[in-house]
């Protein structure tokens, strides 16, 4: 078991680094072409992250552990908005310059419900994905037209998230260490996670919801965090919504276009909902003073622990 545990961390680490590498590549890359340094942040900030989830569940797909690949990206959902916005917020309270983030958290509601009704009757099939792949897409397109109208400031932040060093050799480096990297990281989790989960009296869907998706975003947790305490309020929501957004569409949605995705009966009356409740909770705090204190801060993560010892407490019984 010692073994099945040290594999389980070394993976995570494995996807630490490899996520990393990766945005740095891409954003090297994107400077080298001429990129707009906007554009490359907007994409960065708000996608980038998932790039660790999006590997693990790919992998977990393809081999056939769909239940882990499904508390995975719904976990990691629940994650983002109760501990990494949650415990940033409780760091320092953010200031959300971004006005875009609040239609875009809109988006996330709209398309968790939808969510919900495609797999209502059980299974998310072939065409489902493809329209949550679709919905990606327009969510991309949509958060490029409406960050063009957001002010100075808000492009300034971006930018500069954008920059980093190296030439084209290095950073195309980057890119094939980091599909090494995060290949092997993503095997190591998903070989290793049902044994982990086990050990702590968890099925596969509970292990890809709790210790698989905590495990995941402990980089994008210690990353907020930073960020928080450097007065970038806009690049913690911004890669909690994204990500968020990433993990609904493009990562369920690939699942479920690349193999009909059965759901368990919670998925629909229990999991998916309160990734919607989180999300309409976190409105009134973007759509208000643009400012989310240390107490609402509190708040997620309160809410987001009580979550999670229900979801113990009845698997248990």
């Amino acid at each position: 078991m010692f073994e099945v545990w040290g594999f389980f961390v070394l993976g995570l680490a494995f996807l630490m680094l490899g996520g990393d590498s990766v945005v740095k590549g891409a954003n090297g890359l994107a400077k080298h072409y001429g990129l707009s340094p906007f554009a490359t942040g907007l994409v960065l900030v708000a996608f980038a992250t998932s790039i660790p989830e999006l590997v693990v569940n790919a992998r977990a797909a393809f081999v056939g552990a769909q239940s882990l690949a499904l508390g995975n990206a719904v976990g990691s959902n629940l994650v983002n908005f109760g501990l990494t916005l949650g415990l940033a917020a409780l760091t320092a309270p953010l200031v959300v310059r971004w006005r875009a983030l609040s239609p875009l958290l809109v988006c996330f509601i709209v398309l968790g419900i939808a969510t919900i009704g495609l797999g209502y009757d059980g299974v998310l099939s072939r065409m489902d994905g493809m329209l949550l792949l679709l919905a990606f897409v327009a969510v991309v397109a949509f958060a490029f037209a409406r960050s063009r109208s957001d002010s100075d400031e808000v492009r300034k932040v971006l930018d500069e998230y954008s920059e980093t060093r190296g030439g084209l050799g290095m950073n195309i480096a980057r890119f094939v260490i980091a599909a090494i990297v995060l290949c092997y990281g993503a095997k190591w989790i998903v070989s290793s996670a049902p044994a982990v989960g086990a050990s702590l009296g968890m099925g596969p869907l509970l292990t890809g919801l709790v210790p698989v998706a905590i495990g995941t975003a402990l980089p994008e947790i210690a990353a907020a965090v930073l960020a928080a305490r450097r007065g970038q309020g806009e690049l913690v929501v911004g890669h909690v919504i994204g990500s968020s957004l990433c993990n609904l569409t493009l990562v369920l949605g690939g699942m479920a276009a690349f193999r009909p995705l059965p759901l368990p009966a919670s998925f629909v009356a229990f999991e998916m909902p309160a990734a919607v409740v989180f999300a309409l909770a976190l409105y009134p705090m973007l759509r208000g003073d643009l400012r989310i204190s240390k107490l609402e801060g509190g708040i997620l993560v309160v809410a987001y622990a009580a979550w999670l010892a229900f979801v113990l407490v009845a698997r248990s019984l």
